[in-house]
């Protein structure tokens, strides 16, 4: 019978700690992390009854900078568009100034006779 004998315990064990020491060689540990300054934060409150002490945390000026600066609407952000998408609505100012006595750019609502009448003759009927 040509073919592999199973192998015993102990070499089982040796395959095993050789398997978690390749492991073990190439694995990397990060110990430093922080909260994505890009995604929606919600901070849900303590229970009312709670005798819990309230934890307090360091101020980290760098994260709450970023953390700030991601939540600016884009033309605070940035100088220019940055999508296509941007580029409509980005100048949201008026061009010209608001003037209510300029006929030109308002139009009221004026009534003549005939509309006068139109409007009495629609209210008779309903």
């Amino acid at each position: 019978m040509a073919g592999k004998a199973k192998p015993d315990l102990v070499h089982q064990n040796a395959i095993q700690v050789e398997a978690i020491l390749k492991e073990q060689r190439h694995q990397t540990i990060h110990t430093e992390f922080s909260i994505n300054p890009f995604r929606k934060l919600h901070v849900l409150a303590d229970k009312p009854m709670s005798t819990k002490p309230k934890e307090e945390i360091a101020d980290n000026t760098d994260f709450l900078k970023a953390f700030h600066k991601a939540r600016q609407e884009p033309t605070k952000k940035y100088s220019m568009p940055q999508t296509e998408s941007q580029e409509i609505g980005w100048v949201s100012t008026t061009l010209i100034p608001s003037n209510r006595i300029d006929p030109r750019i308002n139009f009221f609502r004026t009534s003549t006779d005939v509309t006068i009448h139109k409007e009495l003759v629609l209210r008779s009927t309903h």
